[in-house]
């Protein structure tokens, strides 16, 4: 087993019981989420064999990031999509949330404080594009350029722990 910087940071947090008391008042919420077989089934991708969070992160992912090319362009059409590229995103992270969520409910404890940090993180960087957003539907175009520039840190950080927790690889 490596002991790369990033595999003793993966191997702290999912060792941390930081997280262990919000965990332990999120697992009956999530579980409610779950707790039919269609939803559940659906939630996991039974049918594609691809659990729906792993899909659905495309959709706020791909957006925000296309915009940021947009921002590469001054004209207004640019910046116009851009704008609607960032809203785009921030209303397609909460169903991705909703099905990452059903994904931690099915989850080791480990996984688990592990999906904490990952969602703190993909909260934050939706928190800052929603803000990117805001700032460029009111013409503050490079107000919101430098707000996406730094949810860009907090998103890349959670997608890295989302790709580990999606590895199924066990750290012990």
């Amino acid at each position: 087993m490596s002991d790369d910087p990033y595999t003793r940071l993966l191997r702290r947090l999912e060792h941390s019981p930081r997280w262990d008391r919000t965990i332990d008042a999120l697992t009956p919420v999530a579980d409610r989420l779950v707790a039919k077989d269609l939803p559940r089934r659906i939630l996991h991708g039974d049918a594609t064999g691809v659990p729906l969070h792993e899909i659905l992160t495309d959709a706020p992912f791909g957006a925000w990031w296309m915009a940021q090319y947009l921002d590469l362009f001054r004209d207004e059409g640019s910046r116009r999509a851009a704008t609607r590229l960032m809203a785009l995103g921030v209303a397609a992270a909460v169903p991705t949330a909703i099905a990452g969520w059903a994904e931690w409910a099915a989850a080791g404890r480990r996984t688990q404080r592990a999906g904490m940090t990952h969602a703190s993180l993909n909260g934050l960087a939706t928190l800052l594009y929603a803000a990117s957003w805001a700032a460029r539907a009111r013409d503050r175009h490079r107000l919101g350029i430098a707000l996406s520039s730094v949810a860009d840190v907090p998103l890349l950080a959670a997608a890295f722990l989302g790709g580990h927790m999606g590895s199924g690889r066990d750290l012990g």
